[in-house]
């Protein structure tokens, strides 16, 4: 099956085998949906603790708006981990692993972690714990990105200093400390960006931007393929007024302190934070892999439960159902959706038009919209298309 994967889970009663046998339910199930339009496993369901019939309505929206928060943090995570590997599909197919394993075989051979979450436990603790995780992770890995996008910015402020142009980098490196004037009392040196293109406008009018300019002080310091850097006196009684006057002119005073050693602390300190970069990189890869992981296995257990508060809900009680994992393509979906709703839109009662055979011509919108009112019915949240049986499609990415 080429193409991406979609999957669907798909519960039905029984009795839509003449025995009412498990296995022919899911016999009649994988008939319907037909090898060539997708595969059809048996998902496993525990029995969990059923409430009052208004608390089971209540579940089903929180379970509804929980599947979504569910949907928005593995995005999220996958979209960190993209960020990450700079986009690299390869790296981050291997990243995204569900309990350690592709995300198809941890559907395929899903059991419910009875461990975490106990099946005997009300269903409200469930959803309750389930959404606590669920925001434990999105914290985590939204604090560690964050984190590893400061480290990154400053790494990238300070090699920018090191490597850019005369009006940006670092001028540490370049300048001579013999060319400023240092402990003066009146004067002080003034570090020029000229554009090259001007370097001759600003040898001739410099002396006479402000009063108080020492003739003949400028010094060419270095240049670059855009600029040229001057050094020029003048009486600090008129810096103020000679940097203003530059600015005018459209020249960059530059602000520079000489400090002795400064150049081999600028160098150490590069390698501080390009090693700091790397670490939290490391950190914030693998809590992304792991977070990944676990908000996809919380989805799925999310999923589960959906599928078991809808199939009271809709066949009621006893429990007589069988629930199918059914993998196709979104394309090849479409069909297998369609061969379900003519096979089963009876299990609808009158909430579909027919024609005179029976078959399926319309759904009844306004029962439509009752029903995902009630959180009934409505695959993939509220507002969604009524189905006449338990029906959940999702695509993990």
């Amino acid at each position: 099956m080429s193409g991406p994967t979609k999957y669907m889970l798909v519960s039905l009663p029984t009795s839509i085998s003449p025995s009412n046998d498990k296995d022919e339910a899911l016999a009649a199930l994988r008939s319907t949906i037909t090898n060539d339009n997708g595969a059809v496993l048996p998902f496993k369901i525990p029995e969990f603790k059923i409430g009052t019939l208004d608390a089971l309505v209540q579940q089903a929206d929180d379970l509804a708006k929980l599947e979504n928060a569910c949907q928005g943090v593995v995005a999220k995570v996958g979209d960190s981990l993209r960020s990450l590997l700079e986009g690299d599909e390869e790296k981050i197919a291997q990243q995204k692993t569900v309990n350690d394993k592709p995300a198809d075989q941890y559907l395929r051979s899903f059991n419910w972690n009875k461990v975490k979450y106990r099946a005997d436990k009300p269903l409200a603790e469930l959803i309750d714990s389930l959404q606590k995780e669920l925001a434990s992770i999105d914290n985590d890995v939204k604090a560690k990105f964050t984190q590893y996008n400061q480290v990154k910015t400053n790494l990238t402020t300070l090699q920018r200093r090191q490597t850019g142009n005369l009006a940006t980098k670092s001028l540490t490196p370049v300048v001579d400390p013999k060319l400023l004037v240092q402990d003066s009392e009146y004067l002080e040196t003034h570090l020029v960006v000229v554009p090259t293109n001007y370097k001759k406008d600003f040898l001739r009018s410099y002396e006479t931007l402000s009063p108080m300019v020492v003739p003949r002080s400028a010094v060419e310091v270095t240049h670059d393929d855009e600029f040229t850097l001057f050094a020029a006196t003048t009486f600090k009684k008129y810096s103020a007024d000679f940097q203003h006057k530059c600015r005018e002119m459209k020249w960059t005073p530059r602000d520079y302190k000489y400090v002795a050693g400064g150049k081999e602390e600028e160098r150490k300190e590069v390698e501080r934070v390009g090693k700091e970069e790397r670490k939290v990189w490391g950190e914030a890869l693998r809590l992304g892999r792991t977070g990944w992981s676990e908000s996809v296995m919380i989805w799925i257990h999310v999923l589960t439960l959906r599928v078991f508060v809808e199939t009271v809900l809709r066949y009621g009680l006893p429990l007589d159902f069988v629930c199918g994992l059914v993998k196709t393509t979104p394309k090849l979906g479409k069909k297998a959706k369609a061969n379900l709703d003519s096979t089963y839109s009876y299990l609808g009662g009158n909430a579909f038009g027919r024609d005179h055979k029976g078959r399926v011509t319309k759904d009844d919108s306004a029962l439509s919209s009752e029903m995902a009112a009630a959180g009934v019915g409505a695959h993939g949240g509220e507002g969604s298309e009524y189905t006449a049986y338990v029906y959940y499609d999702f695509e993990i990415i």
